[in-house]
């Protein structure tokens, strides 16, 4: 990859770190399919002024964001309102990228160098110890961190779904974001008023916190529009299976600002794990970024 391809990319985890916190400190005053609702009324605002990109069909659209965008923050909202510490949220979310890969070997062809399925065998075993300290009789129910590992197969679907869609597909524009957007929020305005019920859902919306606006208005324009859009032209520029091990960068940025922030703690266990999700990430990237630096990739942003 290009310097200023890696530079974005950590920049982008950077924002997805923080969103952590971000989300949780919005969960505080808003139900979770609320918040997902509210999330993406505001995010898909620019498709008023933007046309749709001419590569993203309605069956894509639907399709993409229904995996990359509804299906990964419900069940993570859901899962943060029922236990899940945001720091230990954004580390094990990140077995997407795992996911991904897996999922770009049978569809796409892409073919994984063995050092890559090294480094993603030892970050697994990072989330496995992380996962370990989870279930009854501890801080974090196991429903909490099965919720989470929905979210990350979604989000896996989502980025194959998008890298098979192509650069025509928008997903590195803030008009392909914003199209996308217009897909959850009646979805999960709906199941939030199935199973948050009407009357919370008003009084949600009335009673709403200026901190929960603050987050809200983080979630959707740095971490929604600035960081998908990111993402989306890394995920067209590259193989999938060499931009997703970036977001192993997540929990290194989402563990520091909530323990800053939030003051969450980590088990020494859990800081074992969080040591093997880094060191898997070392061997999938950095070294796989020194054998790009000595190809001619066009295409700079």
């Amino acid at each position: 990859m290009k310097p200023i391809h890696i530079a974005l990319g950590v920049f982008c985890m950077l924002i997805w770190g923080f969103n952590f916190v971000m989300i949780k400190i919005g969960l505080d005053g808003v139900p979770p399919l609320l918040f997902t609702a509210e999330r993406f009324v505001l995010a898909c605002l620019p498709a008023l002024f933007l046309p749709r990109p001419s590569g993203l069909t309605w069956p894509r659209l639907i399709g993409i964001s229904s995996f990359l965008f509804l299906g990964q923050y419900v069940f993570l909202f859901v899962a943060m309102s029922h236990g899940m510490p945001p720091g230990l949220a954004s580390i094990t979310l990140q077995i997407q990228a795992f996911l991904t890969m897996i999922i770009a070997t049978l569809t796409l062809g892409e073919r994984p160098e063995a050092r890559q399925v090294f480094g993603a065998v030892l970050a697994f075993l990072g989330l496995g110890v992380i996962a370990a300290t989870t279930g009854s009789g501890t801080d974090i129910p196991l429903l909490a961190i099965g919720l989470v590992f929905v979210a990350a197969l979604s989000w896996a679907t989502g980025n194959v779904l998008l890298k098979r869609a192509g650069p025509g597909a928008g997903g590195g524009t803030l008009a392909g974001v914003a199209w996308l957007s217009l897909v959850p929020p009646l979805p999960a305005l709906a199941l939030s008023l199935i199973f948050e019920t009407p009357e919370r859902v008003m009084a949600s919306i009335t009673h709403m916190t200026m901190m929960s606006v603050v987050a809200l208005f983080y979630i959707v324009a740095l971490s929604t529009w600035l960081g998908f859009i990111i993402w989306g032209k890394l995920m067209a520029l590259y193989p999938a299976s060499t931009v997703a091990p970036f977001t192993l960068l997540v929990p290194f940025f989402g563990a520091s600002f909530s323990a800053l922030v939030l003051g969450e703690s980590f088990a020494p266990m859990r800081l074992i794990g969080a040591a093997l999700i880094v060191a898997g990430l070392a061997e999938i990237a950095l070294r796989r970024r020194s054998a790009r630096l000595r190809s001619d990739i066009p295409s700079p942003l």
